[in-house]
């Protein structure tokens, strides 16, 4: 049953010009000026969810985007700062990028938010999949059975110095602690100083292409998609079901994953559509060049495949693969119940925040949303 609303932020700052016939984002080169204007947005909106009870606002770690359409190079202090600043509203990783981060000093910088916030800090990780970031900060990533050797090993790590008093580790990437005298001996093994005190530490990672679905599952990682077409959605959910199943774990459909889609409320479809059209465009003109439209054509083939489709979609299709419920609270509670009918151990819906929307007006969706859709779903929090 879906008891939780929560909303994505890749972390764009003011952009002006946008839609599909607006600047091209590689001819954005943003001032300092223009971009830190991304954290006191991200406050503004934080503050505003915090009042109408969502449960979660998820942030993106990206680095060298000058062009503004993801600012937040650490997610771990974004969201230390903002839990200092509002109530109960949480802040999730979506996601660390592993591979560019020693896992001691991530699982130590979590572990102190978690202390610091009250557990209101959330862990995400990720592998990463924009070259300019993670190869120039020395982590591979065209070479996908090394970035994924590696992040593996970094988990298992992360997961020895969560949950246990201490650890030691051998293997291709790091040795824990390092053969080295200290103080007189050779230490055998380590704690990590702090560990978190919020146990089990929920862990969540994004499902893309779904062939990380097996590890996650074994390790009891948590799932979120993003503005997946149904048809792909459903494909994933099952996916995950059963490899959870073959590691022990039986979960309902839909049973630690969040489904994440886009929304806009208006009196009509059409009015919604327009609303959100421009960026909605400006989304996809950064994304679809990543390979970020997870779509399927008619005869069930991912764009981007050969045979279907590979361009910036438009905003309907995306009503089409229903990754964008668009129209009056009354169709958005229709698409969602039927979400939820189907996925019955789905409990967390997440919302992006559309690349481009002043706050003011996303604030205003998200007001929309709180007092006419939120009453027809379990109780929030």
């Amino acid at each position: 049953m879906i008891t939780k609303f929560s909303v994505l932020y890749v972390g764009f700052t003011e952009l002006d010009n946008v839609g599909l016939g607006g600047t091209p984002p590689d001819e954005r080169h943003l001032s300092n000026e223009q971009i830190v204007k991304a954290y006191d947005m991200s406050l503004d909106v934080a503050q505003h969810m915090d009042k109408l009870g969502f449960d979660t606002l998820w942030g993106a770690e990206h680095h060298f985007q000058r062009e503004g359409y993801e600012v937040i190079p650490n997610l771990i202090l974004w969201g230390t700062y903002l839990a200092a600043r509002t109530e109960r509203l949480k802040f999730g990783c979506a996601f660390n990028v592993s591979p560019i981060w020693h896992p001691i000093r991530m699982a130590e910088d979590f572990a102190m938010a978690d202390i610091l916030t009250d557990g209101r800090v959330v862990f995400g990780v990720g592998r990463g999949y924009q070259t300019r970031e993670v190869e120039t900060l020395g982590a591979p990533l065209l070479d996908q059975d090394a970035n994924r050797e590696l992040f593996e090993e970094q988990m298992e790590v992360i997961m020895k110095a969560f949950h246990e008093d201490s650890f030691s580790h051998h293997g291709k990437h790091y040795t824990i602690p390092a053969p080295q005298k200290f103080r007189g001996y050779e230490p055998t093994e380590v704690t990590l100083v702090p560990r978190p005190v919020h146990q089990p530490v929920e862990i969540w990672q994004a499902i893309a292409s779904g062939r990380s679905i097996p590890f996650m599952a074994q390790n009891g990682i948590k799932g979120m998609i993003t503005q997946n077409g149904d048809r792909l959605a459903r494909q994933i959910f099952h996916t995950y079901q059963e490899e959870a199943a073959k590691a022990g774990r039986n979960l309902e459909l839909g049973e630690d994953l969040c489904l994440g889609v886009a929304m806009s409320i208006a009196p009509t479809p059409e009015e919604a559509v327009e609303q959100v059209r421009p960026y909605h465009d400006e989304a996809y003109k950064w994304f679809a060049p990543f390979g970020f439209v997870r779509y399927v054509d008619e005869d069930g083939r991912p764009w981007g495949t050969p045979g279907a489709p590979a361009r910036v979609p438009t905003i309907e299709e995306g009503v089409r693969q229903r990754a964008w419920l668009c129209g009056p609270p009354e169709l958005v509670i229709r698409e969602l119940k039927a979400y939820e009918a189907e996925f019955p151990g789905l409990d967390q819906v997440m919302f992006r925040w559309p690349e481009g929307m002043p706050a003011e007006q996303f604030k205003e969706q998200l007001s929309l949303f709180a007092e006419h859709v939120m009453p027809e779903f379990g109780k929030q929090g």
